[in-house]
């Protein structure tokens, strides 16, 4: 095999020059998250597109080519986020094949540290989506779907009770994206209390040894409750088994396959703006930081929140209601203009 593939391949298709077994590859894929690798593999392609133009060997291990590279992404306006992921493709891409890393080079890390001090900022956040706005968008999702079509009667709108169910079990049990369109009816357990979610993998779990736990208790509001909403979905749906969150279909069918993490913040979006409310704030993320924000205002303690975000850190926590806080007991609310 010719060094000139290896230098243009996927980073993960190769290690050394040997191809790497289906049962290798299923493993180091397993190393990481399926939407870091995704990442990954664009990161690399973009690396290589640069590498191009510049003359440059993509897998040469020169520090100068990183650096100048870092140069070009922070004169583009690349967020920090994005440069700091490249970073990290770069690295997995050189250890897979067992090449030096230039990204811990000397020139290649100041130059790293001074874009981060000059470009560095706080990351966006999603706006919390949270009562009284949450009720408003439940209230909205539509129940009854009217057909157009001479003699079919209207039905339970699956959309609705999809979305409903969404809502509820992103909000209530604080769910990461990734975490909630991989949620299988499996996953969901029966509690005299409601249902306890095993989430197999996450964010802060990727090896999965052991699943981490969510609660999704009963309401006493049923049109709020997402134990109800859960039921009323998969039997609407007559899911048994699998994914739980599915695409509908025009025909108001569940499709036989799970919701892909991008098309749900576009469906959270589009709950809202049914509400009447300006969606562009909010994104999929908005449930969990919604969650996290209303319990505390609520007075719910950190470590009784940590306990179902599954923080490991009770000062991440502090990033999603700081802006919340900073209204309370504030004298420029009472300046009287």
């Amino acid at each position: 095999m010719s060094l000139d593939h290896l230098r243009t391949s996927d980073p993960l298709a190769l290690l050394d020059d040997v191809p790497l077994s289906d049962d290798e590859t299923r493993y180091v894929a397993a190393a990481r998250a399926a939407n870091t690798l995704r990442g990954y593999r664009s990161d690399w392609a973009e690396w290589c597109a640069w590498c191009a133009g510049e003359g440059e060997d993509p897998l040469g291990g020169n520090p100068a080519a990183v650096s100048r590279y870092l140069v070009f992404l922070a004169g583009h306006e690349a967020k920090v986020g994005t440069m700091a992921r490249r970073l990290s493709a770069l690295r997995f891409a050189f250890r897979l094949h067992r090449l030096p890393d230039p990204t811990e080079n000397p020139r290649v890390v100041a130059v790293w540290e001074g874009i981060r001090r000059t470009h560095g900022a706080p990351p966006e956040q999603a706006a919390p989506l949270m009562p009284p706005e949450l009720l408003d968008v439940l209230e909205a999702c539509p129940d009854r779907k009217a057909w157009r079509t001479r003699g079919r009667q209207p039905e339970r709108d699956l959309a609705g009770a999809r979305d409903r169910a969404m809502l509820l079990i992103g909000f209530v049990a604080a769910l990461r994206r990734s975490e909630l369109v991989a949620i299988d009816v499996e996953h969901l357990n029966s509690h005299p209390q409601g249902l306890v979610l095993a989430i197999p993998r996450s964010k802060t779990n990727q090896e999965g040894a052991e699943p981490e736990l969510a609660v999704l208790p009963w309401a006493s509001n049923p049109q709020r409750c997402p134990v109800r909403a859960v039921q009323a979905w998969v039997k609407l749906a007559g899911i048994t088994s699998g994914p739980l969150l599915r695409p509908v279909s025009k025909g108001n069918r569940a499709l036989p396959r799970r919701l892909n993490p991008e098309a749900l913040n576009r469906l959270v979006q589009t709950a809202v703006a049914r509400a009447g409310i300006d969606a562009s704030p909010y994104s999929a993320h908005s449930l969990r930081a919604g969650f996290v924000t209303y319990a505390h205002l609520r007075g719910a303690s950190d470590r009784a929140i940590a306990h179902q975000t599954r923080h490991r850190s009770l000062a991440t926590l502090g990033q999603y209601v700081r802006i919340h806080e900073a209204w309370q007991d504030n004298a420029a609310t009472q300046l009287g203009l």
